[in-house]
């Protein structure tokens, strides 16, 4: 499959799962080779010096794979590193290479979830920090008031299978009633981190009903849909087998263990090593 040109969806773990379940739901006709970097999650926590380090070297492992097409299928990921990608190395990398996160589609869309126009953002420290979302938000929404909120052990209760446990609870009430207070009139909150779509079921416990609960993954997918209908020469080089391929800078045992999780079916993974 490297002599195929598939789309290369990144994660720093096993988050992006969830985003390509979606891309493949909707375009099951491409083919996609998916990246965990397992063995130095989470990004969450991460300078940004580090996160554009570790993203660059997994995108120009994917342009080695024969893809044109790379998603950062990472909220920290794009929030901390895509841009000095974009702007800095594909001018030097050349080849009609493309890479592309999720922060800007998402952020298009999510003003017209709103009623209030108070809109929630739980996500990881990093995505946090960078402001990625109401700098992004603003541009299409300058109306709409972003209220932010990081949750630091979301990503660990999920990667260590502990989300459904009792003592979940206290750790996911705790960070949504820190958001809820910074605003009386938040109606929609976006989860703006691509494990917590797992915690789905307690947050929307502990969650007003009258507020809406917006996860990435379906918008992502359509958002990749229009961009390949517009960008013919990037379409013409994506292969169309139905073929996916795993891999992890990991233990591939313990990647497929877990994989299942997110893309809700088995999957067979390969473990490659990156050189720092």
């Amino acid at each position: 499959m490297q002599h195929k040109k598939a789309i290369g969806v990144f994660d720093s773990g096993y988050g992006g799962l969830t985003v390509l379940k979606e891309m493949v739901k909707l375009l099951p006709q491409y083919n996609f080779i998916y990246l965990g970097d397992n063995s130095r999650a989470p990004y969450g926590n991460r300078s940004f010096d580090t996160v554009y380090r570790y993203t660059l070297q997994c995108a120009n492992w994917f342009f080695e794979q024969n893809c044109s097409l790379v998603i950062l299928a990472c909220n920290t990921a794009s929030a901390k590193a895509l841009r000095s990608i974009q702007q800095n190395d594909l001018p030097k990398i050349g080849g009609n290479k493309r890479i592309l996160g999720v922060i800007r589609p998402t952020t298009k869309l999510i003003g017209n979830y709103s009623t209030s126009k108070h809109l929630g953002i739980l996500a990881t420290n990093g995505t946090v920090t960078s402001n990625s979302y109401p700098i992004e938000i603003e541009k299409f929404f300058p109306y709409v008031k972003v209220f932010q909120q990081s949750c630091p052990l979301w990503v660990p209760l999920v990667e260590n299978a502990e989300m459904n446990n009792t003592g979940s609870d206290f750790f996911i009430k705790k960070y949504i009633d820190q958001l809820l207070a910074q605003s009386s009139l938040i109606d929609v909150i976006l989860l703006a981190c691509t494990h917590y779509p797992l915690l789905y079921d307690k947050i929307r416990k502990y969650t007003p009903e009258n507020i809406q609960i917006v996860s990435q993954g379906e918008i992502i997918a359509k958002s990749l849909a229009d961009y390949l209908q517009r960008h013919p020469e990037i379409e013409n080089n994506c292969d169309k087998n139905g073929e996916r391929l795993f891999f992890t800078t990991d233990s591939s045992a313990d990647f497929d263990k877990h994989a299942q999780l997110f893309y809700g079916e088995a999957v067979k993974s390969s473990s490659i090593c990156l050189q720092s």
